[in-house]
């Protein structure tokens, strides 16, 4: 053979062995092995099922678990995931050792495409430790009690005073009690600029209120591009746009800024001065602190809604949930009258199951985060009825609560349906929920589980009750059209928390005193 083709079937070779192992990393001769999950790749080399999967979630995987079982294997974008869909063998997952099954890793990915910086495990042991500090029992009574004092002064000021018959006001449900949520919770967490003595307007709590309603829109638009940022597809304007609003969040929350205001919470401030301590830079303390408001109010606000919505459509759930609260303020000897002193509560003394079960049934409804562990060693799993499978390392698990459980018509009858009351019994207990008769420890997850529970949970639960039980008490409020339905969820929020609505319904309220 002549040199020169020699050396063109060597390339022709080495270029066909790169071309295998290509086809390799796509995982075109990925095959299912002994004892693996059903394995499904889609019809299309490396991106799998990654479009139907990216249109719409819940669907996507109601497909896949009528046609594989309750745990199977997808290939999306490069990535062979397994579905666990089984809520007995729950427990099993969220117990395993992070060697094994770690959340840190995905956590972190995703804190860098959106935040622009990388956490350590460092870092997370801060959050966990502090947050369980100042988000529980006495230390999170005294946030609750100051959430509803920026809650009065954002959600009583200017809606009509004095004399006579006060006037209707309208608004998007989102946008009011997003913002509303927003407003006070910044002030809460963040603190108040100092009095400086002289100008007395420019440093209230109302015109502090009001500047932060007017970040609340572009706080709106940066969320509005998270499922973008997680995936990090974006195209040349969204990202200057992105950018944009980071620059602009980094300079409401540099940590200069920050730590010169008056009331800050301990929360905020034991976090940032820790993080420090390790050798977080300056530059990195800023963006976590906007990482720590972004987390604060991403799903507490669109919860509110989704809370407020279906008291609203319900008006036999918002009565009871009055009546309750109602009664509460007359055993607290607390009366709502023109010139009386604002309602004061404290969830130490008081109960509140009905609303407790109607906040419950919102997030079952409404809230469908996806639970990723990354397979850190090849995985033997036994399942709670006994079925073994193996999951190999470098693979990703994800439970889907909102469709293995919170959607199950065998654990929730009618679960499309809102029932106000479906986690609480005649006698005010909490109700207990069943799958194939057995008693389900995992029934309702909207704040995660195990190592990805969410640590504000205690707290963001307050704060929807503390906007709820304000808006009974002080306000008359019904649809605009009583005949409207609720608007659906925005299916690109599927997998990330609390969905968003695809759009918003309009109400009118006004002061009952």
């Amino acid at each position: 053979m002549h040199f020169w083709e020699s050396v063109l079937c060597a390339l022709l070779a080495s270029l066909f062995a790169v071309f295998l192992s290509g086809l390799y990393l796509i995982g075109v001769f990925r095959k299912r092995g002994p004892n693996e999950p059903p394995l499904d790749k889609g019809l299309i080399p490396w991106l799998g099922h990654g479009i139907g999967f990216q249109k719409n979630p819940v669907e996507f995987l109601a497909k896949m678990r009528k046609k594989h079982g309750d745990i199977f294997t997808v290939l999306v974008g490069g990535i062979y995931i397994h579905f666990m869909m089984d809520p007995h063998t729950y427990g099993t997952i969220i117990k395993e050792s992070k060697d094994k099954l770690d959340f840190d890793a995905f956590a972190s990915t995703i804190v860098y495409n959106v935040f622009g910086f990388q956490p350590s495990e460092a870092h997370h042991k801060v959050v966990q430790e502090v947050s369980k500090k100042y988000l529980r029992n006495k230390n999170l009574a005294d946030l609750n009690q100051v959430m509803m004092e920026n809650l009065k002064a954002v959600m009583l000021q200017n809606v009509g005073s004095g004399e006579g018959e006060r006037p209707w006001r309208q608004d998007g449900v989102l946008n009011f009690s997003f913002k509303a949520m927003f407003q006070a919770a910044f002030l809460t967490l963040f603190g108040t600029d100092p009095c400086n003595g002289g100008d007395a307007k420019g440093t209230s709590k109302d015109h502090q209120a009001l500047q932060c309603g007017e970040w609340f829109e572009d706080f709106q638009k940066f969320d509005n591009y998270l499922p973008s940022l997680i995936i990090g597809v974006l195209d040349s304007a969204t990202k200057k746009e992105t950018e944009r609003l980071r620059n602009f969040f980094w300079d409401v929350l540099s940590v200069e800024k920050v730590l010169k205001k008056d009331n800050i919470s301990s929360w905020v401030a034991e976090q940032d001065q820790q993080m420090a301590e390790i050798g977080m830079t300056e530059k990195m303390r800023t963006q976590f602190l906007f990482l720590l408001f972004w987390a604060s109010q991403s799903n507490t606000g669109p919860a509110t809604f989704w809370v407020f919505v279906h008291l609203l459509k319900h008006p036999e759930a918002m009565k009871a949930v009055k009546e309750e609260v109602d009664q509460i303020l007359k055993e607290t000897d607390q009366e709502v009258k023109p010139g009386s002193p604002l309602i004061q509560v404290s969830f130490d003394t008081i109960k509140t199951p009905l609303l407790d079960s109607a906040i419950q049934e919102s997030l079952r409804l409404k809230v469908c985060p996806f639970l990723f562990r990354s397979i850190m060693e090849d995985l033997d799993l036994k399942m709670a009825d006994g079925r073994e499978y193996v999951l190999r390392k470098g693979d990703q698990l994800i439970l889907f609560p909102y469709l293995s459980l919170q959607m199950d018509p065998e654990i929730y009858p009618d679960p499309q349906t809102f029932k106000h009351d479906r986690f609480v019994n005649p006698d005010g207990t909490k109700k207990e929920f069943y799958k194939n008769g057995e008693k389900l420890k995992y029934y309702n997850m909207p704040f995660g589980a195990g190592p990805s529970t969410c640590p504000g949970r205690f707290f963001a639960v307050s704060e929807m009750k503390l906007f709820v039980m304000l808006m009974v008490t002080y306000f008359d409020m019904e649809l605009v059209n009583k005949e409207e339905e609720i608007p659906p969820a925005d299916p690109s929020r599927y997998g990330i928390g609390t969905t968003h609505p695809a759009r918003d319904i309009q109400f009118k309220y006004r002061l009952r005193i």
